[in-house]
């Protein structure tokens, strides 16, 4: 990749890959770019009802910005969809290791039972078992889930998990989305929302970075300073994040109407308590002590669409099952177990009197 392309590119989408090599020699985590990225609406892929199939892994925040989007929009009878399991194939599998399968009959440790919302893989007509033989299809040696795929040309449309959102949102009527009053409008095209979308795009910005890639600079990185540094922006920006909400009262991150800058930041908060305050480092506070971040995180899984567009079960499945001794963590169990807790906003008023 350029160096003029690392310069220029969306930081809400992609980190930027200049030195990439040399920094992850020395420590730090820096997630890759995507490949495909082809356009919804295109001449080559025209948005039509039951075209479209995504595979996704319910443990990934990056698959579970797609999977919300595709609830959210009403788009589940419209876009076909396959779920891998969550955690990636051992040393010992004949294909290799760290590699998404679609295997409905492995069994959760956690749960010693196959995970029922996992899926064989239906879009190609071929029932791979391996995401990367979607790749290979295609000369592609990418592995990556979430990929949006056609099914009548049988091409990757993009694996980008961004541009999928936000192609999902644009073409959504043309998609087949549900009609309804409840149906959001994520990145609203209409010249007097020009401002709005201006704001979308700055809190998109600070959320990828501090945030969404954030949590795995802090996790995975492996020196110090790096997980330092994205551990203080981190908490940072929640503490700001809090506050905007707090300003004025608003119920989502932009006013009063639920966008992609709120669906952007759902999936990391979502796996902040349960998950990643153990998993990633992150443990300086829980998202409970931010009462109205909590609210909000409350507010937002109440959408319709939203509990059902994830598992819980999967997440602790696949991020502590490929821990260094695989053994998965049951709790948090106090002030009771998740995501049980995501349906009472008050808990958060109880958290802030305990402990004043």
């Amino acid at each position: 990749m350029s160096d003029k392309r690392d310069d220029t590119a969306d930081k809400s989408v992609e980190e930027s890959q200049r030195d990439a090599a040399l920094r992850r020699a020395r420590g730090e985590f820096v997630r890759g770019v995507s490949g495909f990225r082809a356009r919804l609406g295109d001449t080559e892929f025209p948005a039509e009802p039951g075209r479209y199939h995504l595979f996704v892994a319910l443990n990934c925040p990056w698959c579970h910005r797609v999977s919300l989007a595709r609830n959210v929009l009403g788009l589940q009878k419209s876009i076909t969809m396959d779920v891998a399991f969550p955690g990636r194939t051992d040393d010992d599998d004949p294909a290799g290791p760290n590699l998404w399968e679609f295997s409905p009959d492995r069994r959760a440790s956690l749960t010693g039972a196959p995970l029922p919302e996992c899926t064989r893989e239906t879009a190609t007509g071929r029932g791979l078992r391996l995401a990367r033989d979607i790749y290979a299809a295609e000369g592609s040696a990418e592995r990556s889930l979430p990929i949006l795929f056609d099914k009548q040309s049988q091409r990757i449309v993009s694996n980008e998990s961004a541009e999928i959102i936000r192609m999902l949102n644009a073409n959504a009527a043309d998609l087949g989305a549900r009609a309804g009053n409840d149906t959001p409008d994520l990145y609203p095209a209409g010249e007097a929302d020009a401002p709005l979308r201006t704001e979308i795009d700055r809190l998109n910005d600070l959320i990828y970075v501090t945030i969404n890639n954030g949590a795995y600079k802090a996790g995975f990185s492996a020196d110090q300073q790096v997980y330092a540094k994205a551990f203080a922006a981190y908490f940072d920006t929640l503490g700001q994040l809090d506050a905007l909400l707090a300003s004025d009262g608003r119920a989502y991150l932009t006013g009063e109407r639920f966008t992609e800058a709120d669906l952007r930041l759902f999936p990391t908060l979502y796996r902040h308590d349960p998950v990643y305050f153990l998993r990633m480092k992150l443990n300086g506070a829980r998202i409970l002590d931010y009462p109205h971040l909590w609210r909000w995180l409350c507010r937002v899984y109440a959408l319709p669409g939203v509990a059902s567009s994830n598992s819980l079960i999967h997440c602790r499945q696949g991020y502590f099952g490929r821990s260094w001794n695989r053994t998965i963590p049951l709790g948090p169990t106090r002030p009771m177990p998740y995501p049980e807790a995501y349906l009472h906003p008050e808990l958060a008023d109880m958290t802030r009197r305990s402990s004043a």
